[in-house]
């Protein structure tokens, strides 16, 4: 009977699940195992107020790097998917991509720029162009296979755009939840279709039927603001990452591959704590003008692509909502 849940509560009833979900009867080994994957779990848990390190791989919707973070979704049986795919048909792209992650990619597309091999630097420009190609995060590839993978009324988390969603597959067609404060008026608008890359979906109520929001000219606007917001964030976070080639030529020669990662670690790192900064100090006048406490359902609590809001409450909302890949 709670029409707004905050994210302090939600952040506690997951901790509570996870205590409560220990098997019974299982090995000493096992109790253990399970019993230090809780403990990592609990350790990391505040983070889903604020963003995770999620790294995924172009091979698979359900393919991940695995981080410390991945284990909230394994205690708690919730398939984590995302659709960002190489298309197996585009030979070239497969060849250049190959079996990499998000990071691994960007290193080694930087590394074949240094390449003195004109092979290498091409294949570095092939993956290149993929990623700003698909900046998005979806591909059609992705979207079919992501169709495919889901299960009838299965309930799953869909990472895309720096976001997280509840996902769910009725009648073959998957839908996101809309969890947008813009819709909080909207009684009737629970789900929106996930049936293209371009994020124009049909919104719909519980039961599944059409449902247009009842200020559609306001819901448009929107729309297209959220879509140019999250293609300049996947651009801008590329581009943080091209942009660390200004000063190649001051990197000393002979420098290893491990100091170098560190550096671009650091630099990613530091880039990242900036961020969140200046979004605490944004979301803190908000809510001084306001007047009302902060309300957010976290992070995981299916934040959609869509946002309707004056820009102040934006930047409050991106606080919230954004994930920064590193």
């Amino acid at each position: 009977m709670m029409e707004i849940i905050t994210a302090e509560q939600l952040m506690e009833y997951l901790g509570d699940y996870i205590l409560d979900a220990k098997p019974k009867e299982i090995s000493e080994i096992q109790r253990l195992n399970y019993e230090q994957n809780m403990s990592d779990a609990m350790a990391i848990l505040h983070k889903l107020q604020t963003g995770l390190d999620v790294n995924v791989k172009f091979t698979g919707v359900r393919v991940f790097e695995y981080t410390p973070e991945c284990i909230v979704f394994d205690l708690l049986d919730i398939p984590l998917y995302h659709g960002w795919l190489v298309d197996p048909q585009v030979a070239d792209i497969v060849k250049a991509v190959g079996n990499c992650s998000y990071n691994q990619l960007v290193e080694k597309i930087i590394s074949c720029k240094q390449s003195d091999n004109s092979e290498l630097v091409s294949e570095g420009f092939v993956a290149e162009q993929f990623l700003n190609n698909t900046a998005t995060q979806l591909t059609y590839h992705g979207l079919c296979e992501l169709t495919s993978a889901v299960q009838e009324g299965e309930l799953c988390v869909f990472f895309r755009n720096n976001h997280f969603s509840t996902m769910t597959k009725y009648k073959g067609q998957l839908y996101l939840l809309v969890t947008d404060q813009g819709f909080l008026t909207e009684e009737k608008v629970v789900w929106e279709s996930l049936h293209n890359v371009d994020g124009d979906g049909n919104f719909c109520d519980s039961e599944f039927h059409l449902r247009p929001p009842s200020d559609p000219e306001t819901v448009y606007r929107g729309q297209q603001d959220q879509i140019d917001q999250d293609y300049l964030m996947a651009l801008s976070l590329q581009q943080e990452q091209q942009n660390q080639e200004i000063n190649w030529e001051q990197i000393p020669e002979g420098i290893s591959d491990l100091e170098l990662a560190k550096k671009l670690q650091e630099e990613e790192d530091r880039r990242a704590s900036q961020y969140y900064q200046e979004q605490e100090q944004a979301a803190a006048q908000v809510q001084q003008v306001q007047g009302a406490p902060s309300v957010a359902s976290g992070r995981q609590s299916g934040s959609n692509e869509r946002k309707r809001k004056e820009p102040r409450e934006k930047e409050r909302e991106k606080e919230k909502n954004s994930c920064v890949l590193l």
